[in-house]
């Protein structure tokens, strides 16, 4: 019995995570309400195209009793992390298109204990569209309906990516 019927992508991506050094990165600090909220976010070019992106991300705030949350996280259209992150402007969408299909739409975190780890693929951009823009965790999970952003609320954490 054949579990993956197709070939699979993970043992390249695992490749790229444990052996390659990543075409870019935005290292995440906090707001002035949870300085001490901080991680990197990479962004490995796939060879056969897209990118691999892996985000870890320390200090996030407990938003209820439970020791885990979800976090909205997005690609943001400037590249300037000055406090509040206010001047972050919209999220990347050079499409045009409606939220959720914003190129700079990325995958809810996951906190536990307020830790977030996460590693996705998507092919919505290259490393070469997103230098000098913004990664943006948000306080609240986006939630993917409502218009122009998801309604994920503050800007907890911002970082500048950058060329590796």
């Amino acid at each position: 019995m054949k579990i993956f019927p197709e070939p699979t992508f993970q043992p390249s991506f695992l490749k790229l995570l444990v052996g390659q050094k990543p075409s870019a990165c935005a290292q995440i600090t906090g707001n002035a309400t949870n300085p001490g909220l901080h991680g990197m976010v990479y962004f490995y070019s796939v060879p056969q195209g897209g990118m691999l992106v892996e985000a870890e991300v320390f200090g996030l705030p407990k938003q209820n009793v439970q020791n885990s949350s979800f976090y909205g996280m997005h690609i943001h259209e400037n590249g300037n992390c000055s406090l509040p992150f206010e001047k972050t402007g919209n999220h990347y969408n050079p499409g045009n298109q409606p939220h959720p299909d914003h190129a700079g739409d990325l995958p809810p975190l996951l906190s536990n204990s307020s830790y977030a780890y996460s590693a996705f693929y998507t092919e919505r951009f290259d490393a070469d569209d997103i230098i000098g823009r913004s990664v943006v965790i948000h306080l609240h999970p986006d939630d993917f309906v409502t218009q122009p952003s998801g309604n994920s609320g503050t800007k907890i954490g911002c970082g500048v990516i950058f060329k590796v």
